[in-house]
């Protein structure tokens, strides 16, 4: 089986490298990876979509995953034009490809696509309701998919996290070493979820959606459980308290404030709950606690 891997340097296209790697052949291409011999120059630049649908075109994967996104929330807001080419425009002509050519184009959407009212988690049927262009822009990039007729497996996922690269349990455990008191707010309720976990269970679900095609379509994908900003970063600075780190912040001085108080230019949701029931029984699968993979990331950047 021939894959073609997109988006190869972030976080999940990182872990994608590894979790495919069993079930076949991996072609990995990012924004400057030369392409194939026989057309070196293309590119999988997401801004330029027709240059990533005729790449598909040469390769002829079975399989196309596109780790691919614009995932600056609040820079998307001054660059909509750019937001939109790469997170709606390019995979659309993907999964044009993919319909053309027979293949599975698994595609990563997020909890940004829905409004964040109320406190229950949403399953897939649930009203969408974006609002910033981050999320209108992933809406429209699962809209094309599913208009194109292609297979597909689109993931929803949400606070993404990987060992590698930056993230928000780094940022406090720097800002726990260095400050007296922290500020984080409380009222944003999600399910902090690994690159890792993402990247296993694409892996397992490429591989019942081609054994059994009526699996496809569109899935919640996050880890159990639940927590705010404020409950994270609180969990991060006391493991590693508890594991020998320098942290000089006490846990008294680390302050719950509302997203009211830290205004920023994309309107975040708060509730990103999401329900993973569809998942788990379509693919036989158990989802971790956050706090599982949270720990696990941790132990791995602090060598423990």
């Amino acid at each position: 089986m021939n894959i073609l891997l997109l988006g190869k340097g972030g976080q999940v296209g990182w872990e994608l490298q590894r979790a495919l790697a069993p079930l076949g052949t991996v072609n990995a291409f990012d924004f400057n990876t030369p392409g194939p011999e026989q057309a070196p120059e293309l590119r999988a630049d997401f801004s330029q979509p027709e240059q990533v649908a005729a790449l598909v075109r040469l390769l002829r994967p079975d399989v196309i995953v596109n780790a691919a996104a614009h995932t600056a929330v609040d820079k998307a807001e001054s660059e909509p034009d750019l937001a939109r080419a790469i997170n709606a425009t390019t995979p659309g002509l993907i999964a044009q490809e993919a319909a053309a050519i027979g293949a599975l184009l698994v595609h990563y959407s997020t909890d940004y696509v829905f409004d964040g009212s109320g406190h229950a988690p949403r399953d897939e049927t649930a009203p969408t309701g974006p609002l910033s262009v981050y999320g209108r822009t992933k809406l429209e990039g699962e809209q094309a998919i599913q208009a194109s007729g292609c297979r597909h497996l689109i993931l929803r996922t949400s606070w993404v996290y990987a060992a590698r690269g930056g993230n928000f349990a780094k940022t406090m455990l720097r800002l726990g070493a260095e400050r007296d008191q922290l500020k984080v707010i409380n009222d944003q309720i999600g399910a902090p979820t690994g690159a890792d976990l993402l990247a296993d269970v694409t892996a397992h679900a490429i591989r019942a959606t081609l054994a059994s095609p009526a699996l496809s379509g569109l899935y919640h994908a996050v880890a159990a459980g639940e927590t705010s900003w404020f409950d994270y970063a609180r969990f991060v600075i006391e493991w590693a308290r508890a594991n020998g780190q320098a942290i000089q912040v006490a846990p008294e001085a680390i302050e719950a404030l509302p997203t009211s108080a830290y205004p920023t230019p994309a309107q975040r949701p708060l509730n990103s709950r999401l329900s993973t029931q569809r998942l788990q029984q379509a693919f036989g699968l158990t989802l971790p606690h956050w706090q599982v993979g949270v720990e696990r990331m941790l132990r791995e950047i602090h060598g423990k």
